[in-house]
């Protein structure tokens, strides 16, 4: 593969995980800690957090976490305890992100969306040790394991107090003399995340520190992130894009991260223009809100100069919406899951091909295979199998869902994609979302694209139904909040589609939404609930 369109990097081949040759950046962190430790060794008056009005500078930010680091050692804390951490987007998060990689135990951030069947499921599945809580979600924490194993409790400002549970002040007050950060090897894990579970019991990902080290590069390298660059955390930072391309990306060049627990468009556009925001990435559902907020108008957008998106595709309406009213901002398209630890591609510098999700990253291997595992020509569809140093090595204690989802240790994404021959790969849709209807393949992002491209329609979403004679016919689920007759929205949806698809990619019934379409913790949206709603 070409990798001429990223900056040049010193690359060399590595054996990793007992039998997978991957691609490495022969220069780097040797793990996590030691990126962290740089951070503040570069420049320890640098902006590092900002929290409304509370602010931390590199210096300040590490020694709150090396308070936390020695409150949590006390608690008995060792290399490899998993830590798991429920709390929302603010300066807490990032504090107990840094204390636990020091440690060498292992983060186990869970979604504030995740109900209490779900926090009782990882609790136990991963055996944690402490658990650190919002108030708002410790009612939802049981006081020990299934198994009557004791749960210890931290309960993060804010909270009243509450029989068994420790407060984060009294955990920071603590003489941090001595203290050393570990030193874990490239291939322990660091962090768990646990996938959505839209279908089954949610399934952890071990995220190695080789791993993470290698997806902080690329998006330095990927991106041209620098000192001084100020990151917009806006998506949760409890999911891998949060964490991996806000929080540890910029502790990786010593930029500062902007914290945005409850994102609405007028507010997340001013905090953009006051703390002079360089960079952030988003799902695109959000960038259509600014566009449709008339604040986007008189804002001072001038300092963001890097805007990503990824999670679902980008309807090419808000992409020419965006372009036409943030000119002088490059926009950039990242395509990766919890499993490759972030992105394995990337829109490059200088390309505006933003319908493609990008070209392989530097240490990214790609390739699109058919049923029986043999790639395929360039331009034929097929599934995306990812490669490289950033896949994780196994799911949590979980030998039959590693089985199934990696082979010869490549990850399996589940995702129908075609490589071109300029190498920018284009994802399709899931494998399981893909419509046969009467045999013709009808990839659903395609349909929900022309809606979307309606100027009354927020928001689509299309799946396959059962049908006797078709196979499957397709349905659409439509969000369109201003639109009074929705009988003359419909036939022009209609017309839209025949004039601008194949006529078999009309949809044949139609759903209208009073609410935004439902999405996972991640920003996907739940088809199978979708489905459910018409089957």
């Amino acid at each position: 593969m070409n990798r001429n369109h990223w900056p040049e990097v010193l690359l060399r081949d590595e054996r990793h995980f007992d039998d997978r040759v991957l691609r490495c950046f022969a220069e780097r962190p040797p793990h996590l800690p030691a990126l962290l430790a740089a951070a503040e060794a570069r420049d320890p008056g640098a902006p590092a957090l900002v929290d409304g009005p509370r602010r931390w500078n590199w210096r300040a930010l590490r020694e709150e976490s090396t308070r936390l680091a020695v409150g949590l050692r006390r608690l008995d804390v060792k290399a490899g305890d998993r830590v798991v951490l429920l709390a929302p987007n603010r300066a807490e998060f990032v504090i107990a992100t840094h204390a636990v990689l020091r440690l060498g135990a292992v983060l186990v951030p869970v979604s504030m969306r995740e109900a209490g069947p779900g926090i009782a499921f990882i609790l136990n599945q991963c055996r944690a040790s402490v658990v650190i809580a919002d108030p708002v979600m410790m009612m939802l924490v049981p006081p020990a394991l299934a198994d009557g194993e004791p749960l210890q409790r931290v309960c993060l400002p804010g909270a009243s107090a509450s029989d068994g549970w420790m407060r984060w002040e009294t955990l920071l007050d603590q003489p941090t003399a001595g203290f050393m950060d570990a030193a874990p090897g490239e291939e322990e894990a660091a962090v768990i995340l646990y996938t959505s579970g839209t279908t089954g019991a949610p399934k952890g990902a071990v995220l190695a520190h080789l791993n993470l080290v290698h997806s902080v590069l690329h998006y330095r390298h990927g991106l041209g992130l620098r000192a001084g660059e100020c990151g917009l955390l806006a998506v949760p930072g409890s999911h891998v894009t949060g964490l991996v391309a806000l929080i540890l990306a910029m502790a990786g060049v010593g930029g500062s991260v902007v914290l945005l627990a409850d994102f609405k468009a007028a507010a997340s556009l001013a905090l953009v223009a006051r703390e002079r925001v360089t960079y952030t990435l988003m799902v695109p559902a959000m960038y259509a809100l600014w566009l449709r907020d008339p604040a986007l108008r008189g804002t001072d957008l001038s300092s963001l100069r890097l805007a990503g998106f990824g999670g679902a595709p980008m309807a090419p309406a808000t992409i020419e919406g965006l372009r036409a009213s943030c000119p002088g901002i490059r926009l950039f398209n990242a395509y990766g899951s919890t499993e490759t630890a972030s992105p394995a591609t990337m829109t490059p510098p200088g390309s505006d091909v933003l319908e493609a999700v990008g070209k392989p990253l530097p240490c990214a291997d790609i390739r699109v295979m058919d049923e029986q595992g043999r790639e395929v020509p360039r331009g034929t569809p097929g599934e995306v199998w990812i490669g490289g140093p950033m896949v994780v090595p196994r799911y949590w204690d979980n030998p039959k869902a590693t089985a199934e989802g990696f082979a010869a240790g490549y990850w399996q994404s589940g995702d129908i994609g075609t490589l071109d021959a300029e190498g920018y790969l284009r994802v399709h849709d899931r494998k399981k979302d893909m419509i046969n209807r009467g045999g013709y393949k009808v990839f659903s992002v395609e349909v929900e694209n022309c809606l979307v491209g309606h100027p009354a329609v927020q928001e689509a979403a299309t799946v396959g139904v059962p049908c006797p004679v078709l196979g499957e016919r397709i349905h659409a689920f439509v969000y369109a909040p201003g639109a009074s007759d929705r009988g003359s929205l419909r036939a022009e949806l209609v017309a839209r589609c025949r004039t601008e698809l194949a006529d078999y990619k009309t949809p044949d019934g139609w759903s209208w939404l009073a609410e935004p379409l439902p999405r996972n913790a991640n920003g996907k949206v739940l088809k199978r609930a979708l489905r459910e709603q018409v089957v």
